[in-house]
């Protein structure tokens, strides 16, 4: 892979890594900020109650993909990731300002509210205009490698965030951190996001968007997508199963192990912290490995490994009593999660013909999102609260099986050359052979 290619995915990365940042902090430090923005109670419930903004963000994120991603395929890749990256530094920026519940009353979660709108619309047009980048930048050969730096930069982000997060935990008191110390990522998030805009605004465009002469009236539209309908719904059939997956290993992991299995904030934080950092290292080997064997091999070994595997590991989360066994587990189920993670970005770039890849990307993910994602967290403090933990193992595990069947029936994608797929031709499962022309 040229230089050229390397310094599209480095910056196209970078700017990745600080969107996951601010916004999986939101999460990480959910446990020590749920209380400043809710009345006393219920620990549980205040964490239902910071999850389900958590999830209001999601539910911007199909508009921020409809939005950005019709930016992305009429003004280029490039304008859609600065403007992506400048609502997430507004966004971090409010969270960090946002006054408490015994300041403003409920004001303050208001705040927190709008912060997170703000943050659904830029990584509802982060995510496609990202991995549309990513694709379209690298080697047609090493598609699925380079794509693979997607979740790379995502979990170093969150990686990023936990890391800081135990320097905060074991530098501040515990009344500090529940105090103010819970501030300090956005602002670090801030910052950063002010970096990359710099780095971004002079990035350079993809090849395959700048060659691309179908400059129709209707590109990057929503009735351009329609044409391209089933893609569409293929999208959101194949995320559903990961999205799950990916948002309960690694977003929920560390509340789950503290607030049901019952370990410590700090074991909790440092098993996620590990384990992410195996996971990224996997990102790319994977990714590599499907660029040999093609994407369904592995997207088929995460779904049956997902359906069958969750109800026990989960289960035997619930019971870990220290660090090593917690790890262990976290461990086997995000080396399953990889076979989505490594490629998804990829695979769904390549079912779109260039003028409508972004918004082809972007709105149906999201959509899967809002769904599923989004809500994996809320669905899991709900059932644990309503005496049902396990019913949460067996909704992910289903979620699985559904995506399962999507990626059974679904057709390779690998050798597809992008710059010729054509409008009204697609390669989601079903009648017939695929009209798309692949590499020569």
């Amino acid at each position: 892979m040229g230089r050229q290619h390397w310094k599209k995915i480095w910056v196209g990365s970078a700017g990745n890594m600080v969107e996951w940042f601010d916004w999986f902090v939101y999460a990480s430090f959910a446990t020590y900020f749920a209380g400043a923005f809710f009345p006393s109670g219920n620990p549980t419930a205040q964490l239902m109650n910071t999850a389900g903004i958590f999830a209001v963000g999601f539910f911007m994120r199909p508009v921020g993909g409809w939005l950005l991603g019709r930016v992305g395929d009429r003004k280029g890749r490039k304008a859609a990731l600065t403007l992506t990256v400048t609502l997430m530094s507004a966004s971090a920026v409010l969270i960090a300002v946002a006054p408490t519940y015994g300041v403003a009353g409920y004001g303050g979660a208001l705040v927190l509210l709008v912060a997170r709108l703000l943050q659904g619309l830029s990584v509802g047009g982060e995510y496609a205009a990202s991995a549309t980048y990513l694709t379209e930048a690298s080697d047609p050969a090493r598609r699925g490698f380079a794509s693979s730096f997607q979740y790379v930069s995502m979990t170093a982000g969150q990686i990023v965030g936990l890391g800081l997060q135990i320097i905060l935990q074991r530098t501040m008191s515990d009344d500090a951190l529940h105090s103010y110390g819970w501030r300090i990522p956005f602002i670090v998030g801030a910052l950063g996001a002010a970096v990359v805009f710099y780095l971004r605004r002079s990035m350079l465009e993809t090849e395959v968007y700048a060659e691309d002469t179908s400059h129709s009236a209707e590109r990057g539209t929503l009735r351009a997508l329609w044409q391209h309908k089933r893609e569409a719904f293929l999208v959101i059939a194949l995320t559903m199963g990961g999205t799950v997956a990916y948002y309960t290993y690694t977003t929920y992991l560390t509340k789950y192990l503290s607030n049901s299995a019952g370990l410590s904030k700090q074991t909790a934080t440092l098993v996620s912290f590990t384990a992410l950092i195996v996971f990224a290292c996997l990102q790319p080997l994977a990714g590599a490995l499907s660029d040999r064997i093609g994407r369904r091999p592995l997207l088929i070994t995460f779904a049956v490994g997902s359906t069958f595997l969750t109800v026990p590991i989960m289960t035997l989360l619930q019971h870990v009593d220290g660090y090593w066994p917690a790890l262990g587990l976290a461990l086997l189920a995000l080396v399953v999660v990889t076979g989505y993670t490594s490629i998804n970005a990829c695979v769904k770039a390549e079912l779109f013909p260039t003028g409508i890849r972004a918004l082809g990307v972007a709105l149906p993910y999201a959509i899967a999102n809002a769904l599923f994602g989004g809500t994996a967290e809320y669905v899991a403090l709900w059932f644990k609260k309503g005496g049902m933990e396990s019913g949460f193992y067996w909704y992910v595990a289903a979620c699985a099986a559904v995506s399962l069947i999507v990626y059974v029936s679904m057709r390779e994608t690998k050798d597809l050359d992008l710059a010729r797929v054509k409008a009204g031709e697609g390669t989601g499962a079903g009648d017939g052979e695929s009209s798309l022309t692949t590499a020569s």
